[in-house]
């Protein structure tokens, strides 16, 4: 979600030629610090997170935090020495292992903690990190990260969490990696007694304590990443409905201010999720955490896919922020906060990333997953003209797809030039049943798992049939768009080719003859005669609607 601001760029942003936007920038350099961060180092990979007990106090009058995180871990190899992640301004109170206090050490957000003797490989084994501090305070959530202290219209305190990106770690102590999510956790919170929290999974069980605090348990039983945890406080109303999905009954639970319990409000919520619970079981499969439930959450910013707990802030209201960034007005027919972050859940959540590098999985299926809704309910049709008219808010800055191992995502163009290239895919098969088949099964085939470039791209080209990985190369990893030459010699016979800085580039597009069917002709870098009746310059029609390509005809 962390990007979405993106969408709103295409009310001022020019349409970008092909190459255009390419320019020379310096090699970004990357510290120590952000190795630190981004890289399984064998620190990391000697243990695997099997459970948390994360057990936090928030002090909102003075913006501070402390608590607990207790780390369960299954030994891969034999060690004696581990890193976890915690953001530097925050204090490590004590590490406690087997009622003992460890020694460890700093680096940057990096934390070191040595054993008093070698933990072997397949040992399962537990270290409690004791905690405090003031956590950074977000002043654009989501698209910054931390802490996002705000006021209710009737001055209550309304409080969240959002970190994507910045990771985990700048507000609780992890393995802030999303190569290792942890298997289940339980989330303690303790908040003002006349406030609720809500986090992740089934609330349960409500404690009060004698200082004025009231703790929320919050259980969550499947896998989780870290970014996705979250803590939301606010003078909440709860009410809650049944869905019947593909997997039986689903408990959705909704979590408003007190200010916004209004029947209209409440009706839009139920309707936009209804449908959206709807058509990505269609088009994706079940949805992954019926054992968790499903909750939409109020917050004050705008949005965010916390794992079975979707941060809501879009006012109530059909379009982003009430606007349709494909001025095609089908982007006003749904709430876009409640579809796209729910169209993480399948797409961030249930496939997650190994490496900040491939955040563009999450993004742009995500961003395709709107317009899938639309497909749903309004069609085919609309659903292309959806995209088409989101073209404009690419940028075409760099790649989509990140430098590896330095916590770093790529360019923001991964939602919309993301989306972009997934109708490209679907129109290159050409069959939307398989199409359908691919989309769930990739969440099948990688449930509840992390997972890199290569996975996708291998997979879908295994159930295509079709060899998508230079076409994935050049919008991916790439800044540039290809461009398709079409050239007549002097008998007046077609030729086609692709210009591409990607080495046996070969993509399939559909060119026709005005007012024929259009064919699907496979070209690669080389010239090929393009054998289709009658063609001529004069009624050559090419699917630029469909395909982001630049063309040259001579």
């Amino acid at each position: 979600m962390k990007r979405l601001l993106y969408l709103t760029l295409s009310l001022w942003i020019c349409y970008l030629a092909p190459g255009q936007a390419q320019f020379m920038k310096a090699k970004e350099i990357f510290s120590r610090a952000d190795s630190l961060r981004g890289e399984l180092t064998p620190l990391r990979t000697c243990y695997d997170i099997q459970y948390y007990h994360l057990d936090v106090e928030v002090d909102i009058d003075n913006k501070f935090i402390s608590g607990s995180n207790l780390f369960r871990f299954r030994a891969v190899d034999d060690f004696t020495k581990l890193q976890f992640d915690l953001f530097d301004n925050l204090s490590v109170d004590k590490v406690e292992y087997a009622g003992k206090v460890l020694p460890f050490s700093r680096a940057f957000n990096a934390v070191f903690i040595e054993f008093p003797s070698t933990i072997e490989k397949g040992k399962v084994d537990s270290f409690t990190v004791y905690y405090s501090g003031n956590p950074i305070q977000a002043t654009r959530a989501p698209w910054d990260g931390g802490f996002d202290w705000k006021k209710d219209s009737n001055g209550k305190p309304f409080v969240a969490t959002a970190c994507q990106g910045l990771g985990a770690s700048v507000w609780w102590p992890n393995k802030d990696h999303q190569s290792d999510e942890v298997d289940s956790m339980l989330i303690s919170v303790s908040v003002p007694k006349d406030l609720i929290n809500v986090s992740n999974g089934r609330l349960v069980g409500v404690e009060n304590s004698s200082d004025g605090y009231k703790t929320y348990h919050w259980k969550v039983i499947n896998p989780i990443n870290n970014y996705n945890v979250a803590l939301n406080i606010g003078d909440y109303i709860h009410f809650s409905e049944v869905y019947t999905g593909e997997k039986g009954s689903l408990d959705v639970d909704y979590y408003i201010l007190r200010e916004n319990n209004q029947q209209e409000k409440v009706s839009h919520l139920k309707k936009n999720v209804r449908e959206t619970l709807k058509a990505f079981e269609h088009w994706f499969g079940s949805y992954p955490f019926y054992e968790d439930g499903y909750k939409i959450v109020e917050t004050a910013h705008l949005g965010m896919e916390h794992q079975s707990a979707i941060a809501y802030g879009n006012k109530y209201q059909n379009g982003y922020l009430g606007r349709d960034g494909s001025n095609t007005g089908w982007g006003k027919k749904w709430d876009f906060i409640v579809v796209h972050e729910s169209g993480h859940e399948w797409f961030g959540n249930n496939i997650t990333a190994a490496d900040l590098a491939d955040m563009w999985i999450h993004e742009s299926f995500t961003n395709y997953s709107e317009a899938l809704f639309i497909d749903y309910f309004y069609g085919k049709e609309a659903s292309q003209a959806y995209v088409h008219g989101n073209r404009p808010g690419i940028l075409n800055d760099k790649p989509l797809q990140g430098p590896y191992k330095v916590n770093k995502e790529g360019s923001g163009d991964m939602y919309i030039k993301g989306g972009v290239l997934h109708n490209m895919v679907r129109t290159i098969i050409d069959n939307d049943d398989k199409w359908r088949s691919i989309l769930r099964g990739l969440n099948e085939k990688f449930y509840h798992s992390q997972v890199d470039y290569h996975d996708i791209v291998t997979y879908i080209s295994k159930e295509a049939g079709i060899d998508f990985s230079s076409i994935f190369e050049q919008y991916v990893k790439n800044t540039s768009i290809p461009t398709l030459e079409i050239t007549f010699d002097n008998s007046g016979q077609p030729f086609g080719r692709w210009v591409s800085e990607v080495e046996g580039f070969n993509m399939s597009i559909h060119i026709g003859t005005k007012g024929n069917k259009k064919q699907l002709i496979n070209l690669t870098n080389s010239f090929k005669r393009v054998t289709i009746p009658g063609l001529t310059k004069e009624n050559l029609e090419i699917d630029t609607y469909n395909y982001y390509i630049g063309v040259l005809v001579q």
